[in-house]
């Protein structure tokens, strides 16, 4: 079961509405949903939030420490109160999945995510969940950075909104230990593909007249 959810971002303003931040978005959804407010711990460098659901306690953390350094913040949390790594949830942004898509993974390597990399190096393991929210790629290489730290265009914010509101239906059996039905929930919920309208023909301009040849 899950006991520790992270949401990986960077904090300040200029930060708060940018892909990168995803993860953050999404524990604060998780946040209003369970009626838990986060507030500051300087212990754990993070936003942190204490509840119980399904009978058992959970966190709730969004690192403060800046990306590159979220593994201060979750390894300090999870050695205090003996979270073993198989029991986080770390949820961040994913340049190989579509904005509106979201995949549930365990274990495996950091694919260059600093947020993940650090995370590796402080808990010394690769082997926790990671809820990944699709924010598309920029298509370059080199675009990836500007990418991330800029805001989604209007769609894509949309498209991501609606993914965290479908991915936190799979939270009940995230925290039960069912996580074959978490993952049918999370990767069978896809956005449904947008209507083409079909034309109405009674507005369509009348066809040129025939030559008779």
């Amino acid at each position: 079961m899950i006991k520790l959810f992270v949401g990986l971002g960077n904090p300040g303003a200029e930060y708060e509405d940018t892909r990168h931040n995803a993860g953050f978005w999404w524990v604060d959804a998780l946040s209003r949903e369970l009626k838990a407010p986060l507030s500051f711990d300087r212990g754990y460098h993070g936003l942190l939030a204490r509840t119980s659901a399904s009978g058992n306690t959970i966190w709730l953390l969004e690192p403060q420490t800046f990306m590159n350094l979220s593994g201060k913040s979750v390894s300090a949390l999870a050695r205090f109160f003996k979270i073993a790594p198989d029991e986080i949830l770390v949820i961040h942004d994913e340049l190989d999945v579509p904005p509106g898509e979201a995949k549930l993974k365990f274990g495996g390597s950091h694919a260059g995510h600093n947020g993940l990399r650090d995370i590796h190096a402080q808990l010394g393991t690769g082997d926790y969940w990671r809820l990944r929210l699709g924010v598309g790629h920029p298509g370059v290489k080199s675009e990836v950075v500007n990418w991330v730290l800029k805001r989604p265009s209007p769609d894509h914010r949309i498209a991501i909104a609606q993914a965290i509101d479908r991915t936190l239906k799979a939270v009940p059996h995230l925290l039960t230990g069912d996580i074959t039905k978490a993952t049918m929930l999370i990767h069978t919920s896809k956005p449904p593909r947008p209507k083409i309208p079909k034309p109405d023909t009674a507005k369509l301009p009348p066809e040129p007249p025939t030559s008779g040849l």
